[in-house]
């Protein structure tokens, strides 16, 4: 459902106690995730505000009605459908159209968000990516080394990724914003945390360092 301006009925929707399970929100579109599976969005159409205006030929507005999470880069929004699978709308250029990766978005655990793509965590522990490829969309250089992938981060325009068992990490996107990790390759080892600003990560190892 969307709409610029919110109707009555749907303020009435949004306005009962425990009815919205998750907000999630691009730079001009909201969307909010109900309780019963559905979600409520409105907003600029071509940043996520109107899931018809969704970039691909997936009827994604029909395939809205059983959504278990909700994550948005800046214009655009994913949802993982209760299914283990998972749907993308707004602007293409940011995320909003995963056609190309459809048929690999299967057994979806999680979704992260960067400012301009989106990484899925799959329940055999590799990631799917979509979105912009310059800038953490395209992770077709690091495939194989995401594998036994434990969690994911990112900054505006990169992403890195955890691995088991030794708690390496994987990095790719822009390579100023934190996509190339290879100077401190050997240093990452036993991650316990990433933190992601703008453009850089800071990783904290197990030894406390």
């Amino acid at each position: 459902i969307a709409s610029p301006r919110l109707s009555r009925d749907l303020q009435e929707r949004l306005g009962k106690p425990g009815s919205v399970k998750q907000i999630r929100s691009t730079a001009k579109a909201f969307c909010a995730l109900l309780t019963d599976g559905k979600v409520v969005t409105w907003g600029d159409p071509r940043a996520g505000g109107d899931p018809r205006n969704a970039g691909s030929s997936w009827h994604i507005q029909d395939r809205l009605t059983d959504v278990t999470r909700v994550e948005a880069t800046e214009r655009a929004f994913a949802a993982i459908l209760a299914d283990g699978s998972a749907v993308a709308w707004g602007d293409p250029n940011y995320g909003g159209d995963c056609s190309k990766v459809q048929d690999k978005l299967k057994e979806v655990q999680q979704i992260h968000a960067a400012g301009c793509a989106f990484a899925a965590i799959l329940a055999n522990a590799t990631i799917v990516t979509w979105g912009d490829p310059n800038f953490g969309g395209d992770s077709r250089s690091v495939q194989a080394q995401l594998q036994n992938v434990q969690r994911v981060y990112s900054t505006y325009y990169a992403f890195a990724a955890v691995c088991s068992p030794d708690g390496s990490v994987v990095t790719w996107g822009d390579p100023a914003f934190g996509g190339n990790s290879s100077g401190v390759q050997e240093k990452l080892r036993h991650v316990q945390q990433i933190s992601g600003s703008i453009g850089a990560f800071v990783a904290v190892l197990s030894d406390g360092s």
